[in-house]
């Protein structure tokens, strides 16, 4: 299949960091399709021997494994050209129409990794150009908008644009493989649906933990914030895989179908619960891995009274009969103890002990995402003393680690979804129902801060959070993961 993949933003961040090397493993690999292309666009004045030199110095700053060896990156270049556009000029978008009209490819694939704020002039400007064909897909990066009104605005346009089945806005999470092994664990396997509910779970944590501050950042950050940047997307489309129901069948819109069901589900925010249910932090000077850090408000680009949190922990609940009276807590933030991403599933205790057991949480299901890749249960079990025939139990699990497990069979997130946009598959990619609901959901939040006059808590870098986060958790009798 043919097609040529147009990067708006080709010479930025996202592009040298993540797609370009996706898009190398996936040639790598042998599984992108033969006869493509794969065109930049920036407004900086290169030939295109000149940015396939600028790619292939980037490639320096990736993962060692990522990078190509000799030979490698000679042929994948040859797939490499590039375009100078400025964005806003309707007459740049000749030039792109001409480097298109070279080939009749089976499809084009406009990713825009560009501002949000450019997003609407993009569409408009392709389809004055006559860009917007049937065989024309785009993909669109988070953030789309910044409040529900920006977001509804955005779609307003793109969908005059395309046609829904040509929209892929893309959440990298959902390309992960220890999400894909989420929907597989759950809808694959008959053996956690009959506990997957409410009277089994006592309640289910979601933590996507980074050590890392802003780095270069700064600016953006500011206009985003943990909320907008990890919760509103990321977050909350985990919170859908682990909460909707089963699908009738493996299509886009039936899974999709049930995850919108799912965020129509979350408890609405009222004036005490956005008090008590919500707590939003920012880092100070701390430590992280012996090294002294500093402050969020000392970091480039960030205002030295900034009130933008780089914390959120909230607690939610899905008001259906599944799950009715199980909490869900959710918690995000840079500058932690350590880069983890999981969701765990703690189940009920037993009804009836018969076991001698001080183990808080007996039974638990952990899905690590990052930095590890895989599934632990943990269980109960009878150790040394069972020659004594004592009651004593003692906590076991069973650890499967993905990468070790299928080595280099795994796939990265965006070489993943990458190759589902030039395949047209949608099922990993958001509607824009999914999208204005996540936003409104969150929207109360965002209402509610800007009438706060406490500002977020501060927390020491290399530290878990503020206090207040375990508070909240401890009133409904619970403590995060590391705390038990």
């Amino acid at each position: 299949m043919s097609f040529d993949l147009v990067l708006f933003g080709g010479t930025g961040d996202l592009a040298w960091r993540k797609l370009m090397p996706a898009l190398f493993q996936a040639f790598r690999h042998g599984t992108l399709p033969a006869g493509g292309r794969i065109i930049g666009v920036g407004r900086d004045d290169l030939s295109a021997e000149q940015y396939r030199a600028l790619i292939r110095a980037r490639f320096d700053g990736v993962d060692l494994a990522k990078r190509p060896g000799d030979g490698e990156f000679e042929r994948f270049a040859a797939l490499l050209d590039f375009v100078r556009m400025d964005l806003s000029k309707p007459d740049d978008y000749a030039k792109l129409t001409a480097m298109l009209a070279q080939r009749h490819t089976d499809t084009v694939v406009m990713y825009v990794a560009t501002a949000p704020n450019l997003f609407t002039t993009v569409c408009e400007q392709l389809a004055a150009a006559g860009l917007n064909t049937p065989t024309t897909r785009i993909v669109l990066e988070k953030p789309l908008g910044h409040d529900l009104a920006s977001n509804r605005a955005i779609n307003a346009t793109v969908r005059q644009v395309f046609g829904e089945k040509q929209v892929f806005r893309i959440d990298h999470y959902l390309g992960k493989p220890a999400v894909q092994n989420l929907f597989a664990l759950r809808f694959g396997n008959a053996l956690f649906e009959p506990l997957w509910r409410r009277e089994h779970i006592a309640n289910i944590q979601i933590t996507i933990a980074e050590d890392i501050g802003v780095e270069k950042r700064g600016a953006f950050y500011e206009n985003t914030g943990a909320l907008r940047d990890m919760v509103q997307n990321h977050a909350l489309q985990l919170l859908c895989a682990i909460g909707m129901e089963p699908p009738i069948n493996s299509h886009a819109d039936a899974i999709r179908d049930e995850k919108l069901k799912v965020l129509r589900s979350l408890a609405p925010w009222t004036p005490e619960t956005l008090k008590q249910d919500v707590i939003r932090g920012q880092y100070s000077a701390g430590v992280i891995g012996g090294t002294a850090v500093s402050a969020y408000r000392a970091e480039p680009g960030v205002q030295a009274l900034s009130q933008t949190e780089t914390f959120v922990a909230l607690r939610t609940e899905i008001a259906n009969w599944r799950w009715a009276g199980v909490p869900f807590y959710i918690r995000t933030g840079k500058r932690l103890a350590g880069r983890d991403a999981r969701i765990v599933v703690n189940f009920r205790p037993t009804p009836h002990a018969i076991f001698n057991s001080n183990i808080g949480v007996a039974n638990r299901l952990v899905i690590n995402l990052q930095p590890k890749d895989g599934l632990e249960l943990h269980l109960l079990a009878q150790g040394q003393d069972n020659r004594r025939n004592s009651n004593n139990l003692a906590p076991v699990q069973l650890d499967l680690d993905f990468d070790k497990r299928f080595g280099a069979e795994r796939v990265g997130a965006y070489e993943r979804l990458l190759l589902d946009v030039i395949d047209g598959r949608l099922n990993l990619f958001v509607r824009s129902d999914e999208q204005e609901e996540a936003w409104r959901w969150v929207e109360p939040i965002l209402e509610h801060w800007k009438n706060d006059s406490q500002g977020p808590r501060l927390y020491a870098a290399g530290t878990w959070g503020p206090s207040a986060s375990s508070a909240m958790i401890a009133r409904d009798g619970f403590c995060w993961s590391e705390e038990s």
